[in-house]
Order: C-alpha cells, then structure tokens, then sequence
C-alpha cells in the first residue's frame, strides 16, 4: 500500500512545478488535468457521453475544450452536466493509479482537491501557495485568460487561505530553490515516518 500525497493550489500557484519536482526525485505522480486530456481524447472515455449531451462539442471523435467552453457559455446547466459525466471518470483513473502504481509514495495532483472531496482520500494533503499579486502576474502574463475570467476562475475555487489552513503542509513557489528545498524536507520527513512505521512492525 502507498502512501499517497495530495497535492492542490489554485490557478498559478506553482503545483505544476511543484509535481514536477516530486517526480524528479522518483516519486510517481498522477495528474488530474491530463487524466481529463484522456478522456476527451478519440476513444476516452468522456467522448460518448459528452456527445449525447452536446454533440456539437465534439471534433474529429474527440471532444474539444473550445466548443465545450462555448456550450458553457451559453447554458448555465452545461458545466454541472459535464462534471458530473467527468468527475466520477476522473476519479475511477485515479483509483486505477492508486492500485497499480508500486512505489512506497505517490502523488496526486488534483487542482479541485478540496472541491470534490478528494482530500479524504489521501495520506496527507500539501497546499503550494504564493501571493495573490504574484499569482495573478503569473496567470496573466501566460496571455491565454483576461482578468475578468481569472476572477470567475477563482471565485469558484475554495480560497487560498482556506487551502493552506485545511492542509498539512504548505509550499510557498516564490523561486524554484526554495520550492525544491521544501519538496526535499517534506519527503524526508514522510520517508522517515515510513521507516519508522516498518521498523515498528
């Protein structure tokens, strides 16, 4: 059995990052937003029923995140609809990682974590988090959202400063060293735990 690791953060935060870093030092990481890339893609799993619901959201066999956002747009019922097609599809993949990945600790990178629930399903849940002026830089110098759908991005997501209380580590990305040193304590300290708990047994 693994010791799984979750891992949130709003929109331009660094949990991208931060994953990579985990992963860079062997630790195998589930993604939630490429996990969702599988299913959209021709054959996933979201494509037939995202289809019967908005046909006109699909593309070449696969679905495609423009036209989907369209349909967002302009049906205020669209976006429970598809979460509830996709949401229980995300997570029977991240039930399948969690069985057939064989290593001592995994990673789960889920942006919505606290938003579906998912926290209960972890070992331990860290937070990275950096300023709000910094994250906003951040997200709008990536040129692809405005501010106005930075903002309705954020005010559907559980607030920073909620994330970090309800976690048990925070890692503050303000410069890739220091993220990097903060990864290297925290799996320090959980390997310990996990020496600690064999040894013990």
């Amino acid at each position: 059995m693994s010791f799984v690791i979750g891992l949130t953060g709003s929109i331009g935060m660094g949990k991208s990052t931060t994953a990579q870093l985990f992963a860079d030092r062997g630790v195998p990481v589930w993604d939630a937003d490429t996990a969702v890339h599988r299913l959209y893609m021709k054959g996933g799993d979201a494509v037939d029923p995202i289809q019967r619901i908005f046909p006109q959201a699909i593309k070449d066999g696969s679905v495609d995140r423009g036209r989907l956002k369209e349909a967002i747009q302009q049906n205020p019922n669209a976006l429970a609809q598809i979460e509830s097609i996709v949401h229980p599809l995300v997570r029977a993949d991240r039930e399948r990682f969690i069985k057939t990945t064989s290593s001592d600790i995994i990673l789960l990178d889920i942006p919505l974590l606290f938003e579906t629930g998912a926290q209960d399903t972890v070992d331990t849940v860290i937070c990275v988090s950096v300023s709000p002026e910094l994250q906003k830089k951040r997200v709008l110098d990536r040129g692809t959202m405005d501010e106005a759908m930075f903002d309705r991005i954020l005010a559907k997501q559980v607030p920073d400063a909620e994330k970090r209380q309800r976690s048990d580590h925070v890692i503050e990305t303000y410069t890739l060293e220091d993220a990097a040193q903060q990864v290297d304590t925290i799996l320090g300290n959980i390997k310990a735990g996990l020496s600690d708990a064999r040894n013990r047994t």
